[in-house]
């Protein structure tokens, strides 16, 4: 089947949609309210499986180029003695959201996305078979058709870059907070904290972030005051961190919801991205594969909706779990031995 479709986001979800269905013979818009593409952005997990998305939608190469492959990490206490050692089993690519976005966009003819154009209401929409709802977590498309607006979890999340590679892939574990370092490419390290809210004085914001991260890690192991010593010359990105409830279907009529539209997360998996790029290409394959975009649109959402939630449902627990504030030793030996029976397997 071929037809025509209206984007609402040029994120990756919405990118790759469009590159997706471009290259089946659609006619796509995509409508996008920023600017432009971002030129900053921290560095997104890419597991195999996303590796095979973007390799469908003829990227996957330009991505590989452009990322750092890891295959485990390590789980710390602030003092810098090892809780877990963490073996993933199968390559993890760490790729910068820019150069991402970069690749999904490149291969766009001119005309086809939209810059500085929000839109309202459906009604203002160009007439199209369907409709692909990919505004990101605060989506006001699922909002009309669902009520399903974001639920806080309770944590703070600050990221940023800074110069200097990393030295793997280490999150390290306090009472109520964590930090986590991770190469963003071969020369910069990716960073972020995540604090339990109520730690947090009243009004916080990224002004001034520099100096409250240095009172609530300054006392953590040298890899963490590495970072920490070199904020100042870096933007730091502060954002409430939240989820989407499940909604009852990622369908309604004609439209579709897609990534974190659809199931926000919080960020604790590093699944978000990936998810992001398989509803996409679920949904490009479901619209060319079946015969009418009503069948189409139920096929993509009994592919994705019940594998999305499931991980939805995880990062919230991961979040919890990694920013508790009490019984720490209890949880640190129960990663311990997992980690442990992880390896034997």
């Amino acid at each position: 089947m071929q037809g025509s479709a209206v984007v609402l986001g040029a994120g990756i979800a919405g990118l790759a949609t469009a590159r997706g269905l471009l290259r089946a013979g659609w006619t796509v818009h995509v409508l996008e309210r920023s600017p432009g593409l971002p030129g900053t952005g921290t560095a997104l997990g890419m597991w195999p499986e996303a590796m095979h998305a973007l390799d469908r939608l003829g990227v996957g190469d330009e991505v590989r180029n452009a990322s750092v492959e890891q295959r485990g990490g390590r789980l710390l206490r602030p003092d810098g003695t090892e809780i877990a050692r963490l073996d993933l089993g199968r390559p993890v690519r760490l790729v910068p959201r820019p150069a991402l976005l970069g690749a999904l966009a490149a291969a766009m003819p001119p005309g086809v996305i939209a810059w500085n154009t929000p839109v309202a209401e459906h009604a203002e929409l160009p007439a199209a078979d369907v409709v692909v709802a990919a505004e990101g977590i605060h989506s006001p498309t699922r909002t009309a058709l669902f009520g399903a607006a974001p639920r806080p979890l309770g944590t703070v999340a600050f990221r940023g870059t800074v110069p200097g590679p990393a030295d793997g892939v280490t999150e390290t574990w306090g009472p109520g907070r964590l930090f986590g370092i991770t190469p963003h490419d071969a020369g910069n390290t990716n960073w972020f904290a995540s604090i339990r809210a109520d730690l947090l004085p009243p009004g916080t914001s990224s002004d001034g972030a520099a100096q409250l991260l240095r009172e609530l890690y300054g006392d953590w192991h040298a890899e963490v005051r590495r970072v920490l010593d070199v904020l100042e010359d870096a933007p730091i990105d502060r954002r409430t961190l939240l989820d989407v409830a499940p909604p009852p279907s990622y369908v309604s009529g004609r439209t579709a919801l897609l990534g974190d539209a659809a199931h926000g997360m919080a960020p604790n998996l590093g699944r978000g991205a990936c998810e992001a790029l398989l509803d996409a290409t679920a949904l490009v394959e479901a619209l060319t594969a079946a015969p009418d975009v009503a069948g189409a649109l139920r096929r993509y959402d009994d592919a994705r909706r019940r594998p999305a939630t499931r991980t939805v449902r995880l990062a919230r627990l991961a979040n919890t779990v990694s920013t508790a504030q009490h019984f720490l030793p209890v949880r640190n030996a129960v990663l311990a031995a997992a980690s442990g029976l992880s390896r034997l397997g």
